[in-house]
């Protein structure tokens, strides 16, 4: 199995085997600030956010290609990000709206507010079955 990881200091994703080897630069370019990360291997897709000049939500293969913004606008800081498998949807959470939102992980299309709070700094969702979590600070 293979471990990726965001570098918002350097601007990377990073992929290396759970032991430390095979460490290599998945994404290199057009990142500005990546704050979470989330893969769905059967489908062969990673997913990121980030929070620079233009925050956003990206998809990209595994090995970095076909990179493209699923979600740029109406979103701020957005922090923790899941995948609903068996509905195919992606979950992120933006500290700065106070919102949970999701949207089709295929077409980026079909955008819904799961839940909109007020005064909470939302920085973790997960999604299992009919379940959804969060933490806030």
């Amino acid at each position: 199995g293979n471990i990726y990881w965001t570098d918002h200091g350097f601007n990377l994703i990073e992929v290396a085997r759970l032991n430390g080897s095979f460490r290599y630069v998945v994404i290199s370019q057009g990142l500005d600030q990546p704050r979470s990360i989330v893969v769905h291997p059967e489908k062969g897709y990673l997913f990121w956010t980030e929070w620079g000049q233009s925050p956003c939500i990206g998809r990209a293969h595994l090995d970095g290609s076909e990179k493209v913004v699923l979600v740029s606008l109406g979103i701020a800081w957005p922090n923790g990000i899941s995948i609903d498998y068996e509905e195919n949807k992606l979950y992120w959470c933006d500290a700065r709206t106070d919102k949970i939102e999701r949207i089709d992980l295929e077409s980026g299309g079909s955008r819904e507010i799961v839940l909109s709070g007020s005064n909470v700094d939302m920085f973790s969702v997960a999604v299992f079955g009919a379940y959804i979590y969060w933490s806030d600070r």
